[in-house]
């Protein structure tokens, strides 16, 4: 019998469509793929009540990678009993905080409290490593961990049964609509390495995918040929934009102009649009491409 997976709506900054993560009930209790941030909170606790969850129900947390909108509750989930898994190089970040919260801090400024919350580190004992490949039994299921980067070099990709939980690797891709972005977030942005990430995740018996931004879709093969054709757009984009050497506030104005030329030919609602910006910052991506440009391509 399949595993249910049921996608809680975290109501990001009050938005729907923005923030999910996956609950996947068991006989002890129940894992979650993902917990949002520490803001995030009150919805998830509210979310996890209307399927009859408390917070102290969530055996297992499983972690795409460390950014605060998937992994800012994790040290408070783990003092609930959760066990937390991630990726090895994202570990001492759960640990010990504090250069995240900075890093972070550098970028949202005032806003860090209402946007993200209270980030708390993991205990020891509640923080597991996973390995590539690494396959996790919860009650009856199975979840098997991939590293998958591009993103973000410590992110991983979960496959349970036919269904892979994509994080961010998988793109943003908000409602209904056969349209998805890219979030190219610094500092960790490869652009070669995503590609690779999609193409292995390519060989696997994978037919739905469910990023964290946002739902299930049952069209995998349609969804990864997608991100596989918004890297190459991506790409000569940027070789295009970086022939000038612009400075990055010039890069960010072409790159919002770009990506309003899309939303406009996907005749994208307001609502729709404010989810895509809520999920996917598109000045951050922008940073993230320049800072990817300098470092790998500029003087290949």
């Amino acid at each position: 019998m399949a595993t249910r997976v049921l996608p809680l709506d975290l109501q990001f900054q009050g938005h729907a469509d923005s923030i999910a993560c996956y609950l996947l009930p068991h006989h002890h209790g129940a894992a979650l793929v993902e917990c949002g941030a520490g803001a995030t909170l009150p919805a998830l606790t509210a979310a996890l009540a209307a399927h009859g969850y408390a917070l102290t129900d969530i055996t297992h947390v499983f972690l795409t990678h460390i950014h605060l909108d998937h992994a800012g509750a994790a040290g408070f989930m783990a003092r609930q009993g959760a066990q937390v898994f991630v990726h090895p190089v994202g570990a001492p970040h759960l640990l010990n905080p504090e250069k995240l919260i900075a890093s972070a801090t550098r970028i949202y400024g005032d806003r860090m409290q209402t946007l993200w919350g209270d980030f708390l580190s993991v205990p020891q004992e509640k923080l597991m490593i996973l390995q590539d490949a690494e396959q996790v039994d919860v009650g009856d299921f199975r979840l098997t961990a991939f590293h998958t980067p591009g993103h973000a070099e410590h992110h991983i990709a979960y496959q349970l049964d036919d269904l892979c939980f994509t994080g961010d690797v998988g793109g943003v891709r908000i409602s209904s609509y056969s349209y998805l972005r890219l979030p190219f977030v610094p500092p960790e942005l490869n652009l070669e390495k995503w590609r690779a990430t999609i193409e292995r995740l390519q060989t696997l018996n994978i037919c739905r995918v469910a990023p964290t931004h946002f739902g299930i879709f049952d069209d995998a093969d349609w969804h990864f040929s997608a991100i596989l054709r918004a890297l190459d757009a991506v790409n000569a984009w940027l070789e295009s934009a970086m022939l000038a050497d612009p400075p990055v506030e010039e890069l960010r104005a072409q790159f919002l102009a770009w990506m309003e030329v899309q939303a406009d030919e996907m005749a994208l609602p307001a609502d729709v649009r404010q989810a895509y910006l809520l999920a996917n910052p598109l000045g951050m991506s922008a940073d993230g491409m320049y800072r990817y440009w300098k470092k790998f391509r500029e003087n290949r």
